[in-house]
Formats: structure tokens, C-alpha cells, sequence
């Protein structure tokens, strides 16, 4: 029932709507991340089932990942858009959506994680599991280049210039940037290559896709929150931490080093210098906490 009802939301997005294919790809991974949390959840219900309760503790739990509000608040105006398309379709006999709230804006700068709490969660990687060199991989790629959690999913082999020591990204908007690549994260990557992905069976459509499941498939998104949210309570660390923070601080310690900040805007793929300058911010606020508990006479 859900694939047939995604199916139909996706031939009304581009049909009726003209929407771009990124964005219904974008649509349809917010309904499929609701499909992740009833799975999860071992609730096997149907569209016309699912009910406001449903809905408001599915948001709870990509909150507990440690999506930003600005995360949750789009995988929530996907799911709205969803049902009101099986509203207008008759498929469902009302809305559940209708009463279910965004979280909040916040102004809070976003945690970031210091060099050695980076090595302590990678060391909690278990690289006896078939997974364990393809996760180290990911996390080193995320945090050497700076990628997006959807950046990181979406990789391809093709994109990937190791001799040369770089990554082509295609980030928000189809723009594409190259990414200076760290050789442990090369490293990491060729070994994953090596030891774990030439002996998989990849599912048609997938052959290019760089980080993949168990079934030859592409990552989701809710995959890479749930390997880090359980890294990080392996290895103790009390910050909020989500794929984002590998983002932050990359561009955090390039900042702290004294990195060019239209450098850094260039290898984040910001579009505006105000939106990289948030790392400077970041930086005073650090060095002041240092200050703080460390000057005796602050």
C-alpha cells in the first residue's frame, strides 16, 4: 500500500506539479523516512491508519537522531504534502498531518566535535563486521571534505579522483565543487573498496553509488544518523552529534587554523559568505569558553 501510494505522489510531483527530479527524490525520502520509523517501530500499518500520534512520535524520533529543526521541519513538510495529496485523492478519509507542528527556529550554534573526540568515535567502529570498514569510510569522507549527510549518501566511485586526491561533490541546486580528499580518508576508502564492496551484489542502478547496504542498495539518510547517534553513545559523548557536526567541524577546525573563510565557503558549497561566517562565531564562542575555564583572571 505504501508503495503504491508513494508511487502516485511521485507521478502527481512531476506531472501536475513540474517539480525538478531532486526534489521529488527529496519528497519522496521524507514519506520513506515516516515508512523507516513504523518499521522500526514494528507498526505495519497503512497510509489511511497512520494517525497524528503516529506522526508526532515519528518527529520525536528524528529529533532523538540529532536532525537539525531545519531537517525536521522539511521531512515534515513532506509528510504534509503527502497526505494531503491521499486527502484530495480520496485515499485516505482525513488528514493526520493537519495539527502536526514544526519545531521551532533555534539560533543555537551547532555543536562541533574536537580531533580527539573524532578518533574516539571512529574508534568505536567494530571493523570485524562486514559494515565496519565501510562505516569507518564514510565518516572519515564526511568529516575530510565537509560533505552533507545527502552529499555523502549520493557519492559516486565516478566522482572520486583519489590519485589527484580530490572528490567531486554535487550538492544543493545540481552544483557541483572539488574537495580536497585526506589521504586516511583515502585510505579508508580503498580499503572498503578492496575488502568489503568488490565482493557485494549491487542491485541495478547502484554500480556507480560509493556507500552502499547490505542488499547492494543505496544508504538512506536515517541510516547515517542512526550509525553515528550509536557511535557517539559508544564512545560517551554527551554533545548532540549527527552526521551534520562531521560538517561543522571540518569547517570549525579549517577556521580555528586560520583557513581562507571564501576558502572554506568554497569547499562547504555556501552560495553566501554570511552563512561560512557562522564559523567565526563559532570560533570566538569556543576560544571565549576556553577563556572562561582555563584564564585565571577571566
Amino acid at each position: 500500500m505504501w508503495e503504491s501510494s508513494i508511487n502516485r505522489f511521485r507521478i502527481h510531483l512531476k506531472i501536475e506539479r513540474s517539480l525538478s527530479p531532486n526534489t521529488i527524490e527529496a519528497y519522496e525520502r521524507d514519506v520513506k523516512t515516516l515508512t523507516q520509523y513504523l518499521t522500526a517501530n514494528g507498526l505495519a500499518i497503512a497510509p489511511q491508519d497512520v494517525t497524528l500520534k503516529h506522526l508526532q512520535a515519528c518527529t520525536e524520533w528524528i529529533a532523538s537522531l540529532g536532525m537539525t529543526g531545519t531537517s525536521q521541519a522539511r521531512i515534515i513538510s513532506g509528510m504534509k504534502a503527502f497526505f494531503r495529496f491521499l486527502l484530495l485523492q480520496g485515499l485516505i478519509p482525513a488528514d493526520p498531518s493537519q495539527l502536526l507542528e514544526s519545531p521551532k527556529a533555534s539560533r543555537k550554534l551547532p555543536d562541533f566535535l574536537t580531533y580527539e573526540e573524532i578518533e574516539l568515535l571512529i574508534g568505536q567502529i567494530d571493523l570485524s563486521k562486514a559494515e565496519g570498514h565501510r562505516n569507518k569510510a564514510i565518516i572519515e569522507t564526511m568529516y575530510s571534505c565537509g560533505l552533507r549527510v545527502s552529499e555523502a549518501v549520493n557519492l559516486k566511485i565516478s566522482q572520486l579522483y583519489l590519485e589527484d586526491g580530490f572528490v567531486r561533490v554535487t550538492g544543493k541546486g545540481d552544483k557541483e565543487r572539488l574537495i580536497p580528499i585526506g589521504t586516511s580518508a583515502i585510505k579508508n576508502i580503498t580499503l572498503y573498496n578492496d575488502t568489503t564492496r568488490r565482493h557485494m551484489i549491487i542491485k541495478k542502478g547502484h554500480e556507480d553509488i560509493l556507500f552502499l547496504n547490505r542488499r547492494g542498495s543505496k544508504l538512506s539518510r536515517v541510516m547515517i544518523f542512526l550509525l553515528i547517534k550509536d557511535l557517539a553513545a559508544k564512545a560517551r559523548i554527551s554533545k548532540s552529534i549527527s552526521p551534520h557536526t562531521f560538517r561543522h567541524s571540518f569547517a570549525t577546525h579549517l577556521v580555528e587554523g586560520g583557513a581562507d573563510l571564501v576558502a572554506v565557503q568554497e569547499m562547504l558549497g555556501h552560495e553566501s559568505i554570511t552563512t561560512t561566517e557562522i564559523y567565526t562565531h563559532l570560533n570566538r564562542e569556543y576560544l571565549r569558553d576556553m577563556l572562561q575555564q582555563y584564564h585565571p583572571g577571566f
